[in-house]
C-alpha cells in the first residue's frame, strides 16, 4: 500500500511505501490508542462491543468488560489510566491498582455530553473534547442531551475528582469537537471538529485559549470514507489526523504534505514501540501498525518510564555502564573537514594527528550506526560562517582565527563534514557560531521534542566546544556523557587536561566501546 507525498518534507517523515502490518482484528470500531512506556503494550477501546483490548507480544486480549464504552485514552505523568467514557458521560482515571475514579461528569449541574478524546499538558492539566457521540446507539447509551452545546474542556493541575471542569472555548464555536493535541512546546492546542471537517489551533496563555483560527479546512473526500477524528502532534510539529484513505499530514504552517494509506477507515493514532517510532493506527475492525521516520511530542507519560530508575539506569563504579537508548541522544561536534582533516584550516594545530592518534572518526561513526538501529536522535552541531563571517563577534581568538583562516565557510569544503561523520536521513543537524553547541541554537528545543536529558558527546576540540558544551549541559540538569576516544582536539595534552580534570566533575567519562554495549 503506497502513502503520498505531496511535499518532499512527508518523506522524512515515513517512507512512501512503508507497509502497513494488522496488528489486531476481529474488533467491532476500535478507538483510543495509547502505548504504555514501562511494560511496552498497546491497550486501545473496541467501543460498541464495551470492551478495552491489550495488544503485545502476545497476541491481543481483553482487560476490561463492560468498559462504559470507552473511547480515547491516555496516561498522566504517575502512569494512572485516563479513559473517556461514552455511556457514564464522564472522564475517569484509573490507578495501576485498577481504582476507578471520576474526574469529571458534569459541566454547571448538567451532564457532560459524552467525553471523547483528551490529553495531557506538562503541569499535569488535562484537556477534553465532549460531543455527543456517546449519546447515539451503538457507540455509547442513546440518551436526551442536558447540554446544548458540544464544547472543549480543563481540569487544571490538581482537580480533585468530581470537580466541575473549565470550559476552555466559545459555547458555539464547535458542532463535534473530537481529536486534539498540544504542539511540542505546548504553545499551540488544535483541535478537529469532525462534522465541520477542519481542524482550529488556538494559543495557549496558561490556563486559557485564545487567538482561535483555522488551521486545515475542507477534510472530506466523497469518494473515500474517513474523517478527522483522531489527531496527534509528532516532534517536529507535524499534525496526523483521520481523514479519507487513512491519515492526512499537516505541516506546522498548515500546508497538506502527505496522505498516510490505511485499509480500513481510520478513527485514532498513537506511538508507540520501544522507541516510539511505530504508529499504532485504530482503524474500524483492526489495530493496524506502520514505522515512521519521526516520534511523537514528548507527552507527560512517556517521561514516566525513567523517573523511577534514573540512578540505576545510568551507573558504572560497582557495575557495568547501563544507558537506557530512550533517554539518550548523541551529539557529534564539529568534526567538519577545516578543522580534522588535513588540508583544513586549522591542520597547523595538529587537530589531524591527534583525530587520527584517538580514532575518532571511526569510533564516532561506529557509535551513530549503532544509536541509529536503536532510535537514539543523532544530532550534529555544525560551526559555520556565511563568506566573510558577518555576524561572528571577535571577542576572542578562537573566533579571530575563524576570519583570519577563512574557514567554516558555508557551502565550502572546509565546512562540510568529515568522511564518515556525514548526517544521515532522520538525523538532526543544528549550526551554531560558539564554542557551546547550546549557545543561540535549537539544540534544547530539539532534545524536549524528542523527550531526551542524557547526552551522549562526540567531537572535535575535546577542551573548547566539548568541555564548554558539558559544562552548559550538566548546569541544565542533562547527564553527560563523554566517550573520549570519540573526541580530538590540537594534542594529547590538552586532551587529557580537559578529560582527566574538568570534564570529570561534569560528565560521565568513558570509552565508546563502553558506549555502545551500555545501550539498551
Amino acid at each position: 500500500m503506497s502513502h503520498e507525498a505531496l511535499d518532499p518534507a512527508f518523506r522524512q517523515l515515513i517512507e512512501e511505501h512503508a507497509p502497513v502490518v494488522q496488528a489486531a482484528s476481529g474488533c467491532t470500531f476500535t478507538e483510543g490508542p495509547i502505548w504504555h512506556p514501562v511494560d511496552h503494550y498497546l491497550l486501545f477501546s473496541d467501543m460498541p462491543a464495551d470492551i478495552r483490548r491489550r495488544l503485545d507480544k502476545a497476541g491481543v486480549r481483553e482487560v476490561m468488560s463492560p468498559s462504559h464504552k470507552g473511547n480515547g485514552m491516555t496516561y498522566d505523568a504517575d502512569l494512572n489510566l485516563l479513559v473517556c467514557e461514552h455511556s457514564t458521560s464522564s472522564v475517569t482515571r484509573f490507578r495501576p491498582d485498577g481504582q476507578r475514579e471520576v474526574l469529571a461528569s458534569h459541566f454547571e449541574g448538567r451532564e457532560l455530553n459524552s467525553p471523547n478524546d483528551l490529553c495531557v499538558k506538562s503541569d499535569g492539566s488535562v484537556w477534553f473534547t465532549d460531543p455527543w457521540y456517546g449519546r447515539m446507539p451503538g457507540f455509547g447509551v442513546e440518551r436526551p442531551r442536558e447540554l446544548g452545546f458540544q464544547a472543549v474542556y480543563r481540569l487544571p493541575p490538581g482537580h480533585r475528582a468530581g470537580d466541575e471542569p473549565q470550559l476552555v472555548v466559545d459555547r458555539y464555536t464547535f458542532s463535534m469537537p473530537n481529536g486534539l493535541c498540544f504542539s511540542p512546546d505546548e504553545s499551540l492546542l488544535y483541535i478537529n471538529d469532525t462534522e465541520q471537517a477542519n481542524i482550529r489551533v488556538y494559543d495557549v496563555k496558561g490556563d486559557k485559549l485564545v487567538n482561535c483560527r483555522i488551521f486545515a479546512t475542507g477534510i472530506k473526500d466523497s469518494l473515500k470514507p474517513g474523517v478527522p477524528d483522531g489527531m496527534k502532534c509528532d516532534a517536529s510539529g507535524n499534525v496526523w489526523v483521520t481523514a479519507p484513505g487513512g491519515l492526512w499530514v499537516y505541516a506546522p504552517s498548515g500546508k497538506l504534505i502527505g496522505k498516510v494509506a490505511i485499509p480500513e477507515m481510520a478513527a485514532n493514532l498513537h506511538w508507540g514501540g520501544p522507541d516510539w517510532r511505530t504508529l499504532y493506527v485504530c482503524a474500524t475492525t483492526s489495530v493496524y501498525a506502520v514505522t515512521t521516520k519521526v516520534g511523537p511530542r514528548n507527552e507527560p507519560f512517556m517521561r514516566a518510564r525513567r523517573a523511577p530508575a534514573a540512578q540505576s539506569d545510568i551507573t558504572e563504579g560497582n557495575g557495568p555502564l547501563r544507558l537506557e537508548a530512550s533517554r539518550c541522544a548523541l551529539v557529534i561536534q564539529d568534526m567538519q573537514n577545516d578543522v580534522v582533516m588535513e588540508g583544513g584550516a586549522f591542520a597547523d594545530s595538529g587537530a589531524p594527528d591527534h583525530c587520527r592518534s584517538q580514532n575518532a572518526l571511526a569510533n564516532v561513526a561506529a557509535l551513530a550506526a549503532r544509536c541509529r538501529e536503536l532510535g537514539v536522535p543523532v544530532i550534529h552541531v555544525h560551526f559555520l560562517v556565511p563568506p566573510g563571517a558577518a555576524g561572528l563577534t571577535l571577542n576572542a581568538p578562537l573566533f579571530e582565527g575563524v576570519i583570519d583562516n577563512n574557514a567554516l565557510v558555508r557551502g565550502t569544503w572546509g565546512g562540510a563534514p568529515a568522511p564518515g561523520a556525514e548526517p544521515q536521513d532522520g538525523d538532526h543537524i543544528v549550526e551554531k557560531m560558539r564554542m557551546s553547541a547550546w549557545e543561540g541554537t535549537n539544540l534544547e528545543t530539539i532534545l524536549k521534542a524528542e523527550g531526551r536529558d542524557v547526552i551522549i558527546e562526540t567531537g572535535a576540540w575535546t577542551n573548547m566546544s566539548i568541555e564548554h558544551t558539558a559544562r552548559t549541559g550538566a548546569d541544565k540538569g542533562y547527564v553527560m556523557v563523554i566517550p573520549e576516544d570519540g573526541c580530538s582536539t590540537m594534542n594529547a595534552d590538552w586532551h587529557n587536561a580537559s578529560i582527566n580534570y574538568a570534564l570529570q566533575n561534569v560528565a560521565l567519562v568513558t570509552k565508546t566501546a563502553d558506549v555502545i554495549a551500555a545501550l539498551r
